[in-house]
């Protein structure tokens, strides 16, 4: 079998950043006068950024307002985050287990390290600004063997990238949602992490 390396999402998988980015949306609003709907935009979190902003904003104004919101997000959208239930669990669980732990996310690089180390939470390697098949290719350069995410966009990186996916119900798509994209399992939270990460090395050794 080799080297146990699970790749983590980290909004709604990891970290709960739904308080902070609205946060940081409504302060979007207050600086360039286009209303953005800060709840709605929270409850479809996953996609890049740029996809969401292109819902508010005339597509000459994209480029800027993702500017803008990255200039914005670390002052409004840190410190209001939470770990989601059984992340740091998690994370201990691949370790004990002699895994690597991989944050791979849609979100900026930079800003995801200020998540996690605001949280503390520890990780061998980090790689931003990926999505669906992207993430693919930065699983299999880190040589992950399992991906866990919250969004169906994730079940497709862990396809593309031939390893099992690992749903968790804590995001915008149902347990259905999450099935039908091919996870292999799918969890409430993490808190059922660490027992289904051992069913599954258990199966992987009889194969």
């Amino acid at each position: 079998m080799p080297l146990l390396t699970v790749g983590f999402d980290l909004d709604m998988t990891l970290v709960d950043s739904r308080p902070g980015i609205a946060a940081a949306f409504r302060a979007l609003t207050e600086r360039t006068g286009v209303p953005v709907d800060a709840e709605a935009a929270v409850s479809r979190l996953g996609p890049p950024l740029r996809t969401e902003i292109a819902r508010w904003f005339p597509a000459e104004q994209v480029d800027e307002a993702v500017r803008v919101y990255r200039e914005l997000y670390p002052a409004y959208a840190i410190t209001p985050a939470i770990p989601l239930p059984g992340a740091q669990a998690a994370i201990d669980a691949v370790r004990e287990r002699g895994g690597r732990v991989v944050v791979v996310t849609a979100k900026l690089g930079r800003l995801a390290r200020l998540h996690l180390d605001h949280l503390g939470l520890v990780v061998d390697e980090l790689v931003g600004d990926v999505f669906a098949e992207e993430k693919a290719t930065a699983l299999r350069a880190h040589g992950a063997t399992h991906y866990v995410g919250d969004h169906v966009a994730d079940m497709v990186a862990a396809r593309t990238a031939a390893v099992p996916g690992i749903a968790v119900a804590t995001g915008p798509c149902s347990v259905d949602e999450l099935r039908a994209a091919g996870a292999a399992v799918v969890l409430t939270d993490l808190t059922g992490f660490p027992a289904a990460l051992d069913g599954m090395i258990r199966l992987a050794l009889t194969q």
